[in-house]
Protein backbone atom coordinates (compact mmCIF):
# COMPACT_ATOMS: atom_id res chain seq x y z
CA UNK A 1 0.00 0.00 0.00
CA UNK A 2 1.15 3.17 -0.75
CA UNK A 3 0.48 6.97 0.99
CA UNK A 4 -0.99 9.81 -1.36
CA UNK A 5 0.59 12.94 -2.25
CA UNK A 6 1.45 14.04 0.91
CA UNK A 7 5.31 14.46 0.73
CA UNK A 8 5.57 16.41 4.13
CA UNK A 9 4.00 16.16 7.46
CA UNK A 10 4.30 19.31 9.57
CA UNK A 11 3.62 18.87 13.60
CA UNK A 12 3.43 21.75 15.31
CA UNK A 13 3.12 22.17 19.34
CA UNK A 14 4.28 23.42 21.94
CA UNK A 15 7.26 21.88 24.53
CA UNK A 16 6.31 18.76 25.99
CA UNK A 17 2.90 18.39 24.26
CA UNK A 18 3.77 15.11 22.45
CA UNK A 19 5.33 15.16 18.95
CA UNK A 20 8.60 13.64 19.51
CA UNK A 21 5.99 10.19 20.42
CA UNK A 22 4.01 10.98 17.80
CA UNK A 23 6.73 11.01 15.08
CA UNK A 24 7.84 7.69 16.53
CA UNK A 25 4.66 6.03 16.20
CA UNK A 26 3.75 7.69 12.65
CA UNK A 27 7.18 6.37 11.28
CA UNK A 28 5.72 2.61 12.50
CA UNK A 29 1.83 3.01 11.23
CA UNK A 30 2.60 4.86 7.78
CA UNK A 31 2.84 2.19 5.36
CA UNK A 32 6.13 3.97 3.21
CA UNK A 33 9.34 4.95 4.99
CA UNK A 34 9.17 8.49 6.70
CA UNK A 35 12.28 10.36 7.42
CA UNK A 36 12.04 12.78 10.81
CA UNK A 37 13.39 15.81 11.13
CA UNK A 38 12.60 18.03 14.59
CA UNK A 39 13.87 21.31 15.86
CA UNK A 40 15.38 20.24 18.47
CA UNK A 41 17.95 18.17 16.82
CA UNK A 42 18.73 21.19 14.61
CA UNK A 43 19.30 22.84 18.23
CA UNK A 44 21.58 20.34 18.98
CA UNK A 45 23.34 20.70 15.44
CA UNK A 46 24.40 24.20 16.59
CA UNK A 47 27.98 24.74 17.90
CA UNK A 48 27.50 25.26 21.74
CA UNK A 49 28.54 28.91 21.66
CA UNK A 50 25.10 29.54 19.55
CA UNK A 51 22.85 27.21 21.81
CA UNK A 52 22.96 30.21 25.09
CA UNK A 53 23.80 33.44 22.76
CA UNK A 54 21.58 36.05 22.14
CA UNK A 55 22.69 36.13 18.17
CA UNK A 56 21.63 32.21 18.64
CA UNK A 57 19.04 31.01 20.62
CA UNK A 58 18.35 31.55 24.45
CA UNK A 59 16.25 30.01 26.70
CA UNK A 60 15.19 31.91 29.81
CA UNK A 61 14.53 30.50 33.50
CA UNK A 62 11.54 31.17 33.01
CA UNK A 63 10.48 29.38 30.09
CA UNK A 64 10.83 31.79 27.80
CA UNK A 65 13.07 31.11 24.39
CA UNK A 66 14.29 33.94 22.55
CA UNK A 67 16.22 33.88 19.10
CA UNK A 68 19.04 35.56 17.93
CA UNK A 69 19.98 36.90 13.77
CA UNK A 70 22.27 33.91 13.63
CA UNK A 71 19.54 31.09 14.35
CA UNK A 72 17.18 33.20 12.51
CA UNK A 73 19.50 32.55 9.37
CA UNK A 74 20.76 28.80 10.27
CA UNK A 75 17.30 27.85 11.06
CA UNK A 76 16.27 29.31 7.50
CA UNK A 77 18.93 27.00 5.76
CA UNK A 78 17.51 23.85 7.60
CA UNK A 79 14.12 24.53 6.57
CA UNK A 80 15.85 24.83 2.81
CA UNK A 81 17.51 21.69 3.16
CA UNK A 82 14.58 19.72 4.93
CA UNK A 83 12.40 20.85 1.94
CA UNK A 84 15.43 19.88 -0.44
CA UNK A 85 14.68 16.15 1.67
CA UNK A 86 11.36 16.00 0.20
CA UNK A 87 11.95 17.43 -3.40
CA UNK A 88 14.66 14.35 -4.05
CA UNK A 89 12.04 12.12 -3.06
CA UNK A 90 11.85 11.26 0.69
CA UNK A 91 8.75 11.69 2.51
CA UNK A 92 9.23 13.82 6.04
CA UNK A 93 8.20 14.89 9.25
CA UNK A 94 8.71 17.64 10.90
CA UNK A 95 8.85 17.88 14.31
CA UNK A 96 8.57 21.91 15.15
CA UNK A 97 7.27 24.58 17.59
CA UNK A 98 5.79 27.69 15.97
CA UNK A 99 7.18 30.10 18.72
CA UNK A 100 5.95 32.80 16.11
CA UNK A 101 2.89 30.99 15.16
CA UNK A 102 0.71 32.29 11.97
CA UNK A 103 4.62 33.90 11.13
CA UNK A 104 6.19 30.81 11.72
CA UNK A 105 3.87 28.56 9.49
CA UNK A 106 4.53 31.37 6.47
CA UNK A 107 8.20 30.32 6.54
CA UNK A 108 7.76 27.24 6.20
CA UNK A 109 4.92 27.41 3.33
CA UNK A 110 7.36 29.36 1.81
CA UNK A 111 10.19 27.07 2.37
CA UNK A 112 7.90 24.04 1.23
CA UNK A 113 6.16 25.93 -1.62
CA UNK A 114 4.91 23.21 -4.48
CA UNK A 115 4.77 20.39 -2.20
CA UNK A 116 1.84 18.24 -0.45
CA UNK A 117 1.88 19.48 2.67
CA UNK A 118 -0.70 18.13 5.83
CA UNK A 119 -0.27 20.65 8.91
CA UNK A 120 -0.99 19.01 12.62
CA UNK A 121 -1.64 21.19 15.30
CA UNK A 122 -0.34 19.01 18.25
CA UNK A 123 -2.73 20.25 21.54
CA UNK A 124 -1.98 19.63 25.34
CA UNK A 125 -3.31 21.11 28.16
CA UNK A 126 -0.75 23.27 29.41
CA UNK A 127 -1.20 22.00 32.98
CA UNK A 128 -0.35 18.51 31.49
CA UNK A 129 2.46 19.59 29.44
CA UNK A 130 3.56 21.19 32.65
CA UNK A 131 4.10 18.20 34.60
CA UNK A 132 5.55 16.41 31.56
CA UNK A 133 8.23 19.30 31.33
CA UNK A 134 8.81 18.34 34.99
CA UNK A 135 9.30 14.52 34.69
CA UNK A 136 11.65 15.16 31.27
CA UNK A 137 13.82 17.55 33.01
CA UNK A 138 15.63 18.97 30.27
CA UNK A 139 13.52 21.77 29.73
CA UNK A 140 13.17 25.47 31.66
CA UNK A 141 10.29 24.99 33.77
CA UNK A 142 7.71 27.05 32.73
CA UNK A 143 8.58 26.51 28.80
CA UNK A 144 5.50 23.96 28.07
CA UNK A 145 3.32 26.39 29.89
CA UNK A 146 4.21 29.49 28.22
CA UNK A 147 4.15 27.42 24.81
CA UNK A 148 0.83 25.78 24.93
CA UNK A 149 -1.52 28.21 23.23
CA UNK A 150 1.51 30.79 21.71
CA UNK A 151 2.17 28.61 19.35
CA UNK A 152 -0.82 27.61 17.69
CA UNK A 153 -1.92 31.54 17.25
CA UNK A 154 -3.09 32.41 14.00
CA UNK A 155 -1.76 28.47 12.38
CA UNK A 156 -3.97 27.15 10.20
CA UNK A 157 -4.24 23.24 10.23
CA UNK A 158 -5.59 20.34 8.41
CA UNK A 159 -5.84 18.05 11.39
CA UNK A 160 -5.50 18.93 14.50
CA UNK A 161 -4.99 15.85 18.30
CA UNK A 162 -4.97 16.31 21.23
CA UNK A 163 -2.54 14.45 23.55
CA UNK A 164 -4.14 15.33 26.72
CA UNK A 165 -5.93 11.91 27.40
CA UNK A 166 -5.01 10.76 24.08
CA UNK A 167 -1.91 8.55 23.39
CA UNK A 168 0.80 8.82 21.32
CA UNK A 169 -0.20 6.41 18.65
CA UNK A 170 -3.94 6.50 18.75
CA UNK A 171 -2.74 10.27 17.80
CA UNK A 172 -0.74 8.83 15.24
CA UNK A 173 -2.87 6.26 13.82
CA UNK A 174 -5.39 9.49 13.29
CA UNK A 175 -2.39 11.52 11.22
CA UNK A 176 -1.70 8.82 9.20
CA UNK A 177 -5.46 8.58 8.27
CA UNK A 178 -5.43 11.50 7.11
CA UNK A 179 -2.54 11.14 4.89
CA UNK A 180 -3.48 7.58 3.77
CA UNK A 181 -7.19 8.74 2.92
CA UNK A 182 -5.37 12.06 1.34
CA UNK A 183 -8.37 14.14 3.16
CA UNK A 184 -8.03 15.69 6.72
Amino acid sequence: MTTTTTQVIVLNGGSSSGKSGIVRCLQAVLPDPWLAFGIDGFVESMPASLQSSGTGIEFAADGGVSVGGEFTRLEAAWRAGVAATAWAGARVIVDDVFLGGAHSQERWRKSLDGLAVLWVGVRCDAAVAAGREIVRGDRSRGMAEKQAELVHQGVVYDIEVDTTRTEALDCARAIAEAVVSGSP
